[in-house]
Formats: structure tokens, C-alpha cells, sequence
């Protein structure tokens, strides 16, 4: 049987999500979890998900998959694996779905945040849940210079160098910037994002945002094409993994959480 679950974590205690030799991974955690609710060895259980988030990267809605020949209620997949994970992951929902059903190719697309603190003095208690720029940003430049990068583009420019993808060819549907206070998100939607991608976008934005840049340097950087002509990757920190379309007749659920009062996330979703 293949289930699918939605799961949340904190990213900031992990080494991201794919599995490691030393464990500290959030799929090492949630399949020991997952291991021991179906009483099965650890090494009989291989999740798969929608987007590997690194080292630091938080999820709201990753959603992944793993087969299961063991029956268990749902409640055993969502409470009874809460109870076996820290305090920073959580199983959200769960769905017992078709073996056609991959979380990872069978997404149309991805969204992520990044929540910046744009504030003269370094945060304290948003250390680790958001990112931080001490120089004022001036949005409205940052939205212009956002506009060019819609539409289906080679991202080479901000592209990781360790990046596996096939392609750097990706389709970004939807990039939005937004103030709430001293905090600005950047939301974004594409079929699919390279390695580092959210994060080289948010701090070339910021170049130009701090005036370091033009607007017109965008456009320069993806026809160049080339990744040391950008800026450098910003902080994991303020990254979240906020959602993951399928086709509806996948019927998962829609997540369903609590918002948080904190770090402007309420229209996260």
C-alpha cells in the first residue's frame, strides 16, 4: 500500500532533508518514526518527497510518499508518529493513494517564501526562522526587476554548482514581493526549482534592492547564464517549502494549521 503524508518541520536543526550517515536528517527521523509504527526495520521504509529542502530550510507543506504492506489507522500515521519525532517535525494529514502516485513527479508545481527581516539591528528571536539585510530595500525596485524573471527561463545564473537537475530550464509562474512592517516575503510558484534557486533569486533581488544593482541586471544575469555573475547564495534561515500542487484528482487534503503569529506568515498559503 502506498500512503502519502503531509508533513511540517522546523528546518533549522537539520541537515536538511535528504537522509545522512550521521542521522541528523528531518527523512532520517520521520522514517525511524515511520519504522516503528509499522514494526518493521528502519531500512524497510524509504520515503520519497516532494522538494529535498537543505540544511536550515523549514516546510509548511512537504508532502511525501512511501510504501507500506503494514495496516495501520490514520491515526497511527499522523499521532502515533507525532509522538515518535521531535518537537520540530510533524506529520500534518496522511492518504492511503494509487502506486501511480509519486510526491515528487507527480507535483505540477512548488511554492516557497522567504520571509527577510530588513532591519538595521540583527534579529534574536527570529534567529534561524528568518532571513536578515541591515540596508534598507527599496520593494517597488525589487518588483520591477522581479517582472523579467517570470515565465519559462534557463536559471543557469542562479543555479547551485552542485545542482543534479537534467535541465536548468524551469517555469516560474509567480514571484511576488511584499512588506508587512520591517519584514518583506518573497513568494514564489514554478513547476519546479533548482538547487539554490529561491535563495541566489532573494539575494540578487536584494542587490537591487540596496541599490547595488540595477533593475536591468536581472535581465543581464539570465542571459549570461553564469552563476559567479550573480549574487551570493542568501541564508537557509528564512526559506520555507509553503506548498505543493498535484492534480486534483489526487484528492490529498489540504493543509490545514494554525497560523503563525510570527514572521509574517499568515498569508503564507
Amino acid at each position: 500500500m502506498r500512503i502519502a503524508l503531509g508533513v511540517e518541520y522546523d528546518g533549522s536543526g537539520f541537515c536538511g532533508w535528504q537522509t545522512q550517515p550521521e542521522g541528523c536528517a528531518v527523512q532520517d527521523r520521520l522514517e525511524a518514526a515511520l519504522a516503528q509504527i509499522a514494526g518493521l526495520p528502519v531500512a524497510a521504509i524509504a520515503t520519497i518527497c516532494a522538494g529535498r529542502t537543505d540544511a536550515g530550510v523549514h516546510a509548511l507543506a512537504q508532502v511525501v510518499h512511501f510504501d507500506c504492506a503494514v495496516e495501520r489507522p490514520a491515526s497511527a500515521w499522523v499521532r502515533g508518529v507525532n509522538a515518535l519525532l521531535p518537537r520540530a517535525v510533524a506529520v500534518t494529514w496522511m492518504k492511503p493513494v494509487a502506486d501511480t502516485f509519486h510526491a515528487r513527479f507527480s507535483a505540477t508545481a512548488r511554492r516557497y517564501r522567504y520571509v527577510l527581516l530588513n532591519h538595521a539591528v540583527r534579529p534574536a528571536a527570529d534567529a534561524g526562522r528568518a532571513g536578515w539585510f541591515h540596508v534598507p530595500l527599496d520593494v517597488e525596485r525589487m518588483r520591477a526587476a522581479a517582472g523579467c524573471l517570470l515565465g519559462e527561463h534557463d536559471f543557469s545564473a542562479f543555479r547551485s554548482s552542485q545542482c543534479q537537475a537534467k535541465s536548468p530550464v524551469r517555469t516560474l509562474k509567480h514571484l511576488e514581493i511584499s512588506a508587512q512592517g520591517p519584514y518583506v516575503m518573497f513568494d514564489l510558484c514554478a513547476n519546479g526549482f533548482l538547487h539554490h534557486m529561491v535563495r541566489n533569486l532573494v539575494g540578487s533581488l536584494i542587490y537591487v534592492g540596496c541599490g547595488r544593482q540595477e533593475v536591468s541586471w536581472m535581465t543581464a544575469l539570465l542571459a549570461q547564464r553564469d552563476r559567479t555573475l550573480a549574487a551570493p547564495t542568501f541564508d537557509a534561515a528564512g526559506l520555507y517549502l509553503t506548498g505543493v500542487e498535484y492534480d486534483a484528482s489526487w484528492q490529498l487534503p489540504q493543509r490545514e494549521r494554525v497560523q503563525s503569529p510570527r514572521l509574517a506568515l499568515e498569508n503564507a498559503l
